[in-house]
């Protein structure tokens, strides 16, 4: 499907950037463009590559014009830029407009303006009855492209965009604070142990953004299922991989965080298509003519549940350190932590 096509991936030097280039990289695609602002990162995934294949560009969504000089010739678009730490956008919540719903207007204008084909935008379940300034601002992003995908004929640009939960062991996430922590020999710092949380990998990420690649109509929000597991399970869980036995401390939920994340709201629930693996929330097609919706009612208000982290399929600690282990990450830091043990307790022997 990407045969001797240009896909540009926004944000590239992240988590899911990195993910989703190595997923095409050894394909026939014609050119995965990078567009990021650390010149660093990018340096890094130059050199660790060295594939032709691969061109970056220096730039920051925020800068309409830097996202026109990068978008020549593109025929596809993951954007995945964003400000996606809690505390940051809690105390700095306007870099978060600036970045996630500027952000993404920009490319958006930018990508119409330029005939991209599609462009598939990715958000995140703190979207949904958002708390924090970060999820705020990333409903606020969701509203900006199913608006922008109305004022477009999407044979010519075809705007959606998905929505995810927790990636596991992505940078700033709480399993590589975990496993600091137990490399330290600090206690594990946990908020709350009954909070519960989706667990997904990146390639659980790529492989979302690729089905609605192909199967998303426009202003569509496409959600993947997701199993889940409480903080305190995945607490012991990480210990458990280690062989560790640091202290648990509860240190109480944290500002902006909530007990459980949601992936549908009840409202988008009752209008979401199952697709098996898939929900996909189609996006509300009125326009500023909707009186005779409000006068005569289209919608019954929703009385089925929302799609949510406590009422998803609940993980047990096994099940957690099998998906755990399906992680290069951990098992490297395992592997790691193995060795550095086996020396330590060899060199108790010599010197015993």
């Amino acid at each position: 499907m990407f045969k001797n096509k240009t896909l540009l991936i926004t944000g590239g030097t992240g988590s899911f950037g990195n993910a989703v280039m190595k997923r095409f990289l050894d394909t026939n695609i014609k050119e995965i463009r990078i567009f990021s602002r650390d010149e660093k990162k990018q340096d890094d995934m130059r050199k660790k590559y060295n594939n032709d294949k691969l061109k970056f560009h220096i730039g920051d969504v925020r800068d309409i014009n830097s996202v026109k000089n990068a978008m020549y010739d593109v025929d596809y678009i993951f954007h995945a830029a964003a400000l996606k730490q809690v505390p940051s956008a809690e105390f700095f919540p306007m870099e978060a407009v600036k970045t996630n719903v500027i952000g993404t207007e920009n490319v958006l204008t930018a990508a119409i303006e330029k005939e991209v084909k599609k462009v598939i935008c990715l958000s995140t379940d703190k979207a949904a009855y958002p708390i924090n300034a970060m999820g705020i601002s990333k409903a606020m992003m969701e509203k900006v492209f199913v608006a922008k995908s109305k004022t477009v004929d999407p044979n010519k640009t075809l705007i959606c965009g998905t929505r995810y939960g927790n990636v596991m062991a992505s940078r700033g996430s709480v399993i590589p604070l975990f496993i600091e922590q137990i490399k330290n020999g600090k206690p594990l710092t946990v908020t709350d142990p009954s909070m519960t949380r989706f667990l997904m990998s990146l390639e659980d990420a790529v492989e979302l953004v690729v089905f609605a690649f192909e199967n998303a109509v426009a202003g569509d929000i496409m959600v993947q299922k997701a199993s889940a597991s409480t903080i305190g399970d995945l607490a012991r869980a990480i210990k458990e991989l280690f062989n560790a036995d640091n202290e648990i401390k509860i240190i109480g939920t944290r500002h902006g965080e909530k007990r459980y994340e949601t992936l549908l709201t009840k409202e988008e629930y009752v209008v979401a298509k199952d697709l098996g693996d898939f929900y996909q929330v189609p996006a509300d097609k009125r326009d500023l003519n909707y009186d005779k919706y409000f006068v005569e009612g289209k919608h019954e208000l929703s009385t089925e549940k929302e799609y949510n982290s406590h009422n998803t399929y609940q993980l047990n600690i096994d099940q957690i350190k099998e998906k755990l282990l399906t992680l290069d990450y951990v098992r490297q830091e395992i592997e790691g932590w193995e060795y550095n043990e086996h020396l330590s307790n060899r060199s108790k022997r010599i010197y015993s």
